[in-house]
């Protein structure tokens, strides 16, 4: 029975049974819930015991003490191995060795610290080697322990453990470590205890409890380490309360050539194929394949030299499937012929791999459509698919440096750089960079965030880079060993050419290509499985999801990526362009009515124009079109030649053109003479628009097009701001309609983007055909930051915890959100049809649109290549909440 989680730490697992299950993640981690789930499948899990999260929390807020009651449950669970192995922690004859590895809620790879082989001493080694009739096995494990245990427990870093190795391979005429003989290895281990001693200024410890103690401490600790730290910030894991730990019976891959290790993919996450993915190596434990350290071989070649464990494998891998209902990321170990599975979890894969998985999985009947659309694509995966990649018609063969494997697909070019701290520090200064490594570690893991793309010279499909690029959707060429990597010295070099920090570098993360210099890139193609699944995903969402587009093109974009209409087309981008600013220059230099009225008329045929090439493309959908917002001082010219020129045009001095300039500064634009307000005092720069609007509509209607505008005052704090700008809009309508005798539905709504909107929104909604939320303006004005200056301190309120993130990036549910929810229900209340959306990028993104969703808001609206991962994410949160 499970236990009560108020009171216990432990949940054992082993030989057919678990006190723990997959829905257990929270307490247990993702790696010790699966490793309790498996267990209880009856597959082959190596016994062991998962210690909580709670205790990881509890261990971190008390100053690394451990709960009361912990050390015996623990106790406990060392007795349930040592019954189930035969086999006793310390003795020995036959000694019980133990794994110890982190594995929090959600999947760090690589992020936080595990320790192999601990129980190992000078006694146990021997027992170990007579026990198998193996010494080299025996103590290539116990220096194995002692490396890890002095990197991950006493901070000996790793690379001084590899420099005694090389030191002793040198001596020995060793190619490889497999050249070792035990007797060497013996040597090896002493030298081991010695750098130890000498590093740490105590002996290897050789209790094994000691040893264990030490290590679940370090495993604790690692919660907390910088890599840690910066991997849950850049993928926004919140809300954890540490990782759990698992404590596991040790099960050798290098115990002979019957023995090896792996890590493979139930499906290729690259491209979604229905195929066995992944590497291994021959007479090796676990961390050689992810470290890269020795060049693992294809899983399919396990068929030829271990077929009986390839077909298990098989079987296996159709188990988890089935049960998980997702592609499965394997860790095995191969024992003397027999096979362990040490580690399942939900693969990480690239958005085109979701997409084919998610369809190939339904088509299997293995899953649903829920749960494809609910689970296995997620909305940065949608986002993958956007990437560009390289114009099929580059001829760039003379120039590929080398070609290593394709790692994760997607085309990158950017400088070259050769440290995490340079990628992040080039980012910062808006540079795209390539960051270039020996092999990535998780110390790496800012700049590969940084970075457009990752190189490394070695490892493999499995290796860290590889795993990490790909869960991130960003491309990674990995293993080009055709490349020497000079980190120090910030170049690299193919033999004949030389690439230094800076030079322009392309990739290609589907076919393996380094390139020098800039490759041409286009924009991607949807498949057709993306379209079976959006067509899947529509069939659960209910919020409606529109686009922020201000050209026909933009438009079409929207509509290709399935937008329902337009929510937001912003009219100031139309007045610039020689003509149309010199225009919109006169019209704000005119002194008399009349002279403003006669550049007003010039500008309106090029709206218009704009206005009907949106609407004929949008046919049947709607287009929220806003008045214009900005103030009238963005468009002037602020250097002497564009002054001289508009005086010239204008036909005044270039005096006055200056004096206008500065009449119209302002010290915080933002406040000033802008939306309505300028509508407000120039009524017939609004009577110009709303003219130029119905005129494009009825043009195109009489085309027989199906035309739906909708006119959107901005910046509105009062009913009568909003009643003022929806006279002038109506009695401009109706002259419209007059003229041509012809007439056209339209709405007329507003922007809610200023806090007094949201609180008087009962008088406003019952003026209002609609609102739409600006949210990146209400952001604004409720923290009172300034998006053009708040770069310069909301990094470090995000560092520091002040905030939980960039409130322009994910929409702040507690305050802005609070004004939406509350302005969308006093809209309401006075008009309860009302229609109601957001049109701020927020619009597009996951965390923000389940808001809306649960907000009661009928649509969102943001840039066209968000539409489809809006989409997406309105399906899952009508599912989520549905569930």
């Amino acid at each position: 029975m499970p236990h009560d989680s108020d009171t216990t730490f432990v949940y054992r697992f082993g030989d057919g049974s678990a006190e723990g299950s997959k829905e257990m993640k929270a307490l247990l981690g993702g790696k010790g819930a699966n490793l309790n789930e498996m267990s209880a499948l009856g597959l082959p899990v190596p016994p062991g015991f998962t210690i909580t999260t709670e205790a990881c929390h509890y261990y971190n807020d008390h100053d690394g003490d451990w709960p009361r009651g912990m050390q015996d449950e623990v106790e406990g669970g060392i007795a349930h191995l040592e019954t189930l192995m035969d086999r006793t922690l310390g003795d020995a004859e036959a000694p019980l060795l133990v794994s110890v590895r982190s594995g929090a809620a959600v999947s760090m790879p690589g992020m936080m610290d595990s320790v192999l082989n601990l129980g190992l001493n000078d006694d146990t080694v021997a027992g170990l080697a007579r026990a198998t009739g193996n010494a080299r096995f025996a103590y290539d494990a116990y220096r194995r322990l002692i490396d890890m245990f002095g990197d991950v427990v006493a901070g000996v870093p790793h690379r001084r453990f590899e420099d005694v190795m090389t030191e002793l391979k040198d001596e020995r005429g060793a190619a490889n470590d497999l050249d070792l003989t035990a007797d060497d290895l013996r040597t090896l281990v002493d030298r081991y205890r010695a750098l130890f001693e000498d590093e740490t200024g105590e002996p290897f410890p050789s209790d094994p409890r000691e040893q264990l103690r030490r290590a679940i401490d370090a495993v604790f600790d690692s919660w907390r380490n910088e890599r840690a730290v910066k991997y849950r910030k850049i993928n926004n894991i919140t809300g954890l309360r540490g990782t759990a730990v698992n404590v596991q019976a040790m099960v050798y891959g290098n115990m002979g050539e019957q023995s090896g290790t792996g890590v493979c993919f139930t499906r290729n996450p690259a491209t979604g194929e229905n195929k066995l993915f992944g590497e291994f190596l021959p007479n090796a434990q676990g961390e050689d394949v992810v470290a890269g350290i020795r060049t693992p071989r294809d899983i399919q070649e396990l068929q030829d030299l271990m077929p009986a464990i390839y077909d298990e494998l098989q079987e296996v891998r159709r188990t988890l499937e089935a049960h998980y209902g997702d592609m499965q990321d394997l860790e095995f170990t191969i024992q003397d012929g027999t096979l362990y599975i040490l580690q399942t979890r939900d693969g990480k894969r690239t958005g085109p791999a979701a997409i084919k998985i998610a369809v190939d999985m339904v088509d299997e009947e293995l899953i649903d459509r829920r749960r494809a659309v609910a689970h296995l694509v997620e909305p940065r995966h949608l986002d993958q698919l956007l990437h560009p990649h390289f114009d099929e018609d580059a001829d760039y063969e003379d120039d590929v440096l080398g070609t290593g494997l394709p790692a994760s697909p997607g085309a990158a070019v950017g400088r070259a750089v050769f440290s995490a701290d340079d990628a992040e520090a080039a980012a910062k200064n808006g540079e795209d960079v390539i960051l270039v490594r020996t092999e990535t570690s998780p110390e790496d893991v800012g700049g590969m965030d940084a970075a457009q793309g990752i190189i490394t010279s070695r490892g493999g499909m499995t290796s860290h880079a590889a795993v990490v690029a790909r869960g991130w959707g960003k491309p990674c060429v990995a293993g080009c060993d055709a490349l020497t990597v000079y980190e120090d010295e910030k170049r690299f070099t193919n033999g004949s050419v030389t690439i230094h920090a800076g030079d322009w570098i392309s990739m290609d993360g589907a076919t393996g290509a380094v390139i020098r210099g800039k490759v041409p890139l286009v924009e991607p193609e949807m498949t057709g499985a993306f379209s079976t699944f959006m067509a899947w995903v529509d069939e659960f969402r209910t919020l409606g999801v529109r686009a922020n587009a201000d050209t026909a093109d933009d438009a079409q974009q929207a509509l290709d990526f399935g937008a329902a209409g337009i929510g937001l087309c912003r009219t100031e981008h139309m007045f610039f362009g020689d003509e149309r600013i010199l225009a919109m220059r006169e019209m704000i230099l005119a002194d008399t009515e009349d002279a403003r009225r006669d550049a007003l008329d010039a500008l309106r045929p090029h709206q218009r124009s704009d206005f009907a090439d949106i609407f004929r493309v949008m046919d049947g959908h709607p287009v929220t079109i806003r008045l214009l917002d900005p103030p009238l001082h963005e468009f002037l010219p602020n250097d002497a030649a564009g002054q001289k020129k508009l005086a010239e045009r204008a036909g005044v001095s270039v005096d006055a053109v200056r004096e206008k300039v500065e009449a119209l500064e302002e010290f915080n634009p933002m406040l000033g003479h802008r939306g309505c307000r300028l509508g407000i005092t120039v009524p017939a720069l609004t009577e110009m628009q709303t003219r130029a609007i119905i005129e494009a509509a009825l043009d195109v209607q009489a085309d027989g097009i199906s035309v739906h505008p909708e006119i959107m005052v901005p910046l509105v704090s009062t009913r009568a701001e909003f009643d003022d700008q929806r006279r002038v809009i109506e009695r401009t309508i109706q002259t419209v309609f007059d003229e041509r005798e012809a007439s056209v539905d339209v709405h007329i709504g507003t922007m809610i983007e200023v806090p007094r909107a949201a609180l008087q929104a009962e008088s406003i909604g019952a003026a209002a055909d609609f609102f739409s939320f600006g949210t990146n303006d209400l952001t604004q004005m409720t923290f009172g930051y300034s998006r053009d200056d708040a770069g310069s301190f909301l990094p470090s309120y995000v560092d520091e915890g002040l905030l939980p993130e960039d409130p322009f990036q994910a929409l702040d549910q507690e305050g802005v959100g609070e004004l939406v929810r509350l302005g969308t229900e006093r809209g309401r209340t006075a008009n309860p049809e009302l229609p109601v959306g957001i049109c701020g990028e927020h619009g597009g993104e996951p965390s923000s649109i389940a808001f809306c969703y649960e907000a009661g808001l009928d649509y969102v609206s943001c840039s066209p290549f968000r539409v489809p991962i809006a989409r997406l994410a309105a399906a899952q949160a009508a599912i989520k909440a549905d569930a």
